[in-house]
């Protein structure tokens, strides 16, 4: 008798949680309301983070700037957006210009005993809000790796290779800033979000 309460009681529970779960997401759906005409424009920015950059996929818009190094090696960059973690993540992607192969230039880590220690990085990147007159230098993780694409080594001829850095998020009221890589010309790019 116990036994049978206990099975029903069960079983009505797990109903009752099934059925709020499809009424919530039901409502979720939604249906005839302006929002229904928006494109669906959101995206998750973890999905598959790990030391990659979060990919631009699909998309051919012109950089918001372009940093050329040596022999035809171009830096593009494709977006820097801040974050609700206190972060700007700056993407973009190494473009092989040139006619061979080239090798990532190691200066790019910069030359601080900590970051060298973990191998070839854009370590070495800065980022300058002229306005505000501050450096902001890559952020590192609690065993001083820097949180930036690493592992970087050649690039083959037409190839282009995603990177990310991870800089403090500059004020709100820095929209301008600009981008120093080591070996590289600077530019200027504009923040959002």
């Amino acid at each position: 008798m116990i036994m049978r309460f206990t099975e029903r009681a069960r079983r009505r529970t797990v109903a009752l949680t099934l059925a709020a779960g499809l009424a919530l997401g039901t409502a979720g759906c939604g249906g005839g309301g302006e929002d229904d005409k928006k494109p669906d424009t959101s995206a998750s920015a973890s999905k598959g983070r790990g030391s990659a950059p979060s990919a631009q996929e699909g998309k051919s818009e012109a950089p918001l700037a372009e940093l050329k190094g040596k022999d035809g090696l171009l830096l593009q960059i494709t977006s820097a957006q801040r974050d609700s973690g206190g972060f700007l993540t700056v993407n973009g992607q190494f473009k092989n210009d040139g006619s061979g192969s080239l090798t990532i230039p190691a200066e790019l880590r910069g030359d601080e005993t900590e970051i060298l220690k973990h191998g070839t990085s854009l370590g070495g990147a800065t980022l300058v809000d002229s306005k505000g007159k501050k450096r902001y230098y890559v952020l590192r993780d609690t065993d001083g790796r820097p949180l930036t694409t690493t592992g970087l080594t050649t690039i083959e001829s037409g190839q282009t290779i995603p990177v990310f850095i991870q800089f403090p998020t500059p004020p709100e009221s820095a929209t301008d800033v600009t981008l120093q890589i080591p070996t590289f010309s600077s530019g200027t790019i504009k923040i959002s979000g």
